[in-house]
C-alpha cells in the first residue's frame, strides 16, 4: 500500500484551507499594514514642522539611492494588502456557506458596527489609496498638480496644502480614514482572537486598547486636512 507524503507545502495548503489558517494570514498581513499606517502618520506629521521638514522627508522617499529597498517594501506591502483581501473574501463565503442563514445575536454594537463595515469599507479604503497616490505621487488629478521644488524632489507641503484646501478632497480623505480607523479597531483586537491568544479576562481590554489607538491615529490623519481647511496650514 503506497503513502503520500505530506510535505511542508501541503501543510500550509491544508492550513490555509481552514478558516484559522485564513483568520492567521489576515492577522499577520494586518500586523504588516498596521505597522505602515503608524509609520505613515509619523511621517505626515512633520508638515507640522518647519517648512523644509516634510520636503526633505519626501525627497528621500525619492531619493534614486533607496529606490530598491523602497521598491522592496512597497512590494511587501502590495502583497500584503493582496493577501489580506483574498483571506477576508474567502473567509466570508466559507463562512457563509456555513452558516446561510443568520441568526440574532446580541453584540457589542460599535465593535458589531465596525465589523459590519470591513467589507464595504475596505473597498472605500482601497479607492481612497488610488486616489491619494495619484494626487501625491503622482500628480495626475486635474486641478492638483503634483508641484516639485527640483528633481525628485516633490514639494509636499505645498501639494498637500492645495490639495486638502479642495473641500471634497478633504472631505473624502476624512471619510476614509474613519473607515480605516474602524477597521483598524476591528482588526487590532480580532487579531489576538486569530492568532489564538483571546481569554475573556483580557478581550475587554484589547478592545479598550484598540480603540484608543484608532482614536489617536484618527485624530493625527485627520488633524492635517482640518489645519489646512481652517488656515492653520498654509
Amino acid at each position: 500500500m503506497s503513502t503520500i507524503a505530506v510535505t511542508p507545502i501541503h501543510r500550509a495548503v491544508r492550513f490555509y484551507e481552514a478558516p484559522i489558517g485564513k483568520k492567521a494570514v489576515m492577522a499577520v498581513t494586518g500586523l504588516v499594514l498596521f505597522g505602515y499606517v503608524i509609520a505613515h502618520l509619523l511621517g505626515n506629521l512633520q508638515i507640522y514642522g518647519s517648512p523644509d521638514m516634510i520636503n526633505n522627508y519626501a525627497a528621500m522617499l525619492h531619493n534614486p539611492k533607496l529606490a530598491g529597498a523602497l521598491w522592496a517594501a512597497r512590494l511587501v506591502l502590495i502583497l500584503c494588502v493582496v493577501l489580506h483581501i483574498i483571506a477576508a473574501i474567502q473567509l466570508w463565503v466559507q463562512n457563509r456557506a456555513a452558516r446561510p442563514t443568520s441568526y440574532y445575536k446580541k453584540a457589542d454594537v460599535p465593535t458589531s458596527y465596525a465589523a459590519r463595515t470591513m467589507r464595504w469599507g475596505g473597498l472605500i479604503i482601497a479607492a481612497f489609496v488610488v486616489f491619494h497616490i495619484l494626487h501625491l505621487t503622482v500628480g495626475a488629478i486635474p486641478g492638483l498638480p503634483a508641484h516639485e521644488v527640483g528633481a525628485n524632489e516633490p514639494d509636499a507641503r505645498a501639494n498637500v496644502i492645495q490639495g486638502f484646501q479642495n473641500p471634497a478632497v478633504s472631505g473624502f480623505y476624512i471619510l476614509a480614514i474613519v473607515l480605516l480607523c474602524m477597521h483598524l479597531y476591528h482588526g487590532v483586537w480580532s487579531l489576538f482572537q486569530s492568532l489564538g491568544l483571546s481569554h475573556p479576562r483580557y478581550t475587554p481590554g484589547l478592545k479598550r486598547g484598540a480603540a484608543i489607538i484608532a482614536i489617536l491615529l484618527a485624530i493625527g490623519y485627520i488633524s492635517i486636512p482640518v489645519s489646512v481647511m481652517t488656515g492653520l496650514l498654509h
